[in-house]
């Protein structure tokens, strides 16, 4: 039995933080592939930078045109460092999404994500609220699965999560060992449903050497400051609005935020 995969979502599902020798990024929806053997039709649709909108609006449609058997669904992470964040709207693009492909008889596979305000080192007042919108993209992963059903893994539960190694020195995106063990979660669960799943993805690295403290630093400098200098003028502000909300009105963060926006 051949599949057809078809990779929707973010830099993450495009294979950022996991390069190729020639040029390029592979990831773990090119390993997910190639666990199907050599007659497995795939297709990246992935790019970076895209929030929930952008995968409904600009790549669901080139994926429905390819009848996928299997269609991941990795997106939301952008989303939720941003001050426009709206989860009722992303409930709907996710949810329009991972329906559409289900109504044309593909699998859905999708995630639960993890606290990525760990995996950064961030500092409390910006981890509680950027964590909290997470859990609220949960819900909405958790609803898309219990509608449409598909494979699901919830990366907070998985212990490579937290080791240093499974991320790149950007510690946003994972490093080739996490985007292999992403894989091999897929695939193993993909098997035990009957999936033709011939060989399961490797989580050996090919050489790939772990950032080391000095290189940390020096990519912090270089690249992560001016990161969030950016980056800061959109989130910065909004958090600290949460936390002058939540100290005005006596309120805990969950609480001030689901009175912000309700979700339906």
């Amino acid at each position: 039995m051949s599949v057809t995969f078809v990779a929707l979502g973010d830099s993450t599902t495009l294979g950022m933080g996991d390069p190729r020798p020639d040029g390029g990024w592979r990831g773990f929806a090119a390993l997910l592939a190639e666990a199907f053997g050599p007659d497995t039709g795939y297709t990246n649709l992935a790019v970076s930078g895209a929030r929930a909108a952008d995968v409904r609006h600009r790549q669901l449609s080139q994926a429905l045109r390819l009848r996928p058997d299997l269609a991941s669904v990795i997106v939301g992470m952008n989303d939720t460092m941003r001050s426009d964040f709206d989860i009722v709207a992303m409930r709907d693009h996710i949810l329009v999404t991972v329906g559409s492909l289900a109504a044309a008889g593909a699998t859905p596979l999708t995630v639960r994500m993890h606290d990525h305000s760990r995996v950064f080192g961030l500092p409390g007042f910006l981890a509680r609220p950027l964590w909290r919108r997470i859990r609220r993209l949960n819900a909405v992963y958790d609803e898309a699965y219990e509608r449409f059903g598909g494979i699901r893994i919830d990366l907070d539960q998985q212990p490579w999560v937290w080791q240093r190694e499974t991320w790149s020195i950007d510690r946003l995106h994972p490093s080739e060992s996490g985007h292999r063990r992403l894989a091999y979660g897929y695939a193993r669960t993909l098997s035990a449903a009957g999936w033709p799943v011939v060989q399961m993805p490797s989580v050996e690295r090919d050489g790939v050497v772990v950032p080391s403290t000095a290189t940390d630093v020096a990519w912090l400098m270089t690249k992560g400051v001016p990161w969030v200098v950016r980056r800061g003028r959109d989130l910065v502000p909004w958090a600290a609005t949460m936390v002058m909300r939540e100290t005005r009105v006596g309120a805990s963060p969950m609480e001030s935020d689901m009175r912000a926006r309700q979700m339906p």
